[in-house]
This record gives structure tokens, sequence and C-alpha cells, in this order.
């Protein structure tokens, strides 16, 4: 096996040795997205009965969904796209479920999809929406062939986005989420991390600038990995800068206790 293909919200923020992101490709929408049960159909989370069950496995977005819908209640719901959708259509047991906006497009479900929740409603999961190519670190013929794949605006946004999950140590274990934007040369990084009951949460944004030409980074540089990506097409000035902003977004939130946040998070979910 040459390349494996991953979602890259999937993948750890170090990769074993050997082996690094040799593509990104092309993000597809990174949002969240409501599916409801038959009988809501053309409701929103806000026109649900109340004690109305939400079905969601991501702590991510039970911890955001219930301190922006105390009304409501979240259960976890296990198994893949089709399996969760069963399970909503042909039972009672939940309202409507949250799935990731770009899984439902690729499988074209894309009309299931009752309502997206802005980043003011959930910030999103570090990575979602984009796809990883993984290949062997030091496979100069495999890295070049995919690298054409990358694209420039998601590589520095999901850089971005893994620094700041990397230098939290953060997790799946843990509420973390982000929102990204490239517009004009500058990267906005919005980062956020939550307790299990959305009760207490830090939230910053920050920006820096990724203007930077390419340059010809021949010899040793051509394989610097930021957060497990090798992207030699994408100039290496802003993918440190990218990779600095998140680092700087995670110091901040930790300056103003986010680690207490993160270990109480912990601990519970383990608990659990």
């Amino acid at each position: 096996v040459d390349l494996v293909v991953h979602s890259l919200k999937d993948l750890p923020t170090s990769l074993p040795p050997g082996f690094t992101i040799g593509a990104v490709c092309k993000r597809e929408n990174p949002l969240d997205a409501v599916v409801f049960h038959p009988k809501n159909c053309g409701k929103t989370l806000s026109l649900l009965p109340e004690k109305s069950v939400i079905g969601t496995s991501s702590l991510r977005r039970a911890a955001q969904l219930k301190k922006k819908f105390p009304q409501l209640e979240f259960r976890d719901i296990r198994g893949n796209l089709n399996t969760r959708l069963k399970k909503l259509d042909e039972k009672e047991d939940f309202g409507a479920i949250i799935l990731a906006a770009a899984g439902l497009k690729r499988m074209g479900w894309e009309n299931r999809i009752g309502q997206l929740l802005s980043p003011e409603d959930c910030l999103y999961a570090v990575g979602q929406g984009a796809l990883a190519v993984e290949v062997r670190a030091k496979d100069q013929e495999i890295l070049n062939m995919v690298s054409a794949l990358h694209d420039a605006d998601t590589v520095l946004r999901c850089i971005a986005e893994r620094a700041f999950m990397k230098h939290l140590e953060g997790g799946c274990s843990v509420p973390v989420a982000v929102n990204t934007m490239l517009k004009d040369g500058q990267l906005y990084l919005t980062g956020a991390v939550y307790s299990l009951d959305g009760s207490d949460s830090l939230k910053e944004t920050m920006q820096t600038s990724v203007n930077y030409p390419q340059q010809n980074e021949d010899g040793p540089n051509d394989d610097v990995q930021h957060v497990g990506i090798t992207a030699k097409n994408v100039p290496g000035q802003a993918q440190e800068a990218a990779e600095n902003l998140g680092v700087e977004l995670a110091s901040l939130l930790l300056s103003k206790g986010a680690k207490h946040i993160l270990s109480v998070a912990r601990q519970l979910n383990d608990a659990r």
C-alpha cells in the first residue's frame, strides 16, 4: 500500500514515525448538519418540542448544543451514516441527529440536511470536511505525485487547527472546537474548549498574515512537516505562520484556564 485516504478529522496530530500527510484535498463544507426524524421535517432545533432527544456521539457537539438548547436532551448514537439514519428513521428514539455535512454530501444525501449549524451555534471539529492522503515520509515519488492534490487554503487552515489541538493536548475525549477563514491573505482562527455539559467554556479568535510567495526551498527543508502535513507546493513561511497561529491561540486559552476545563472533561468522560 503506497497511500491511504482518511478523513483528516480522524488523524492524530502526531503521526507514527515514517509517515506523513502528503495531500490535503479541497475542503467540503466543514459545518455540522441536523437531520430530523420524518415527523419533525421542516423544523429547526429551536422549534423541536421540549425534551426532544438529539443523537450525537460527539462530545464537542453535545457540549455546545446543550448550552444553546437547554430544553433538548442529548444522547449517544453510534454506527456509520447508514446505521445512524436507519436508527433515526425507523424508531421513535430520536427527534433528530447531528452529523457532519461533508459526509452527507459525499454520500449524495444532501437532501437529508434539515439545518446547517452556523459557527455561532456550533464550532466544528479540527480538520472536519477535509480528506487527507497519508504516505511514507521518505517516498519522494509518491509524495511528488499526490502533492498535486493539495489545496493551499485548506492546508493552511488545517495546519492552524491541528496545531491548536496539539498544543492543547486535545483529542476525541475532550470538547475542542474551531472555525477558520482565509481572506485577503489573512488567516483567522477561532478556537474553543468546553466542559462536557457546556456550562464552562473559553473561546478566542486570532489572526495572522499568510501572504508569502512560494520559494524554491531546495535541500533539507523540502520535507518539513507541520503537524504531520508535508505540503511542498504551499509556501513554507505561510505554513509556519499557520502553525504558530494555532500554538499562540492555544497558549492564550491555556493561560486563561483551558487546562483545568479539559482535564475535568477528560476525567468525567473516562469515568462514563
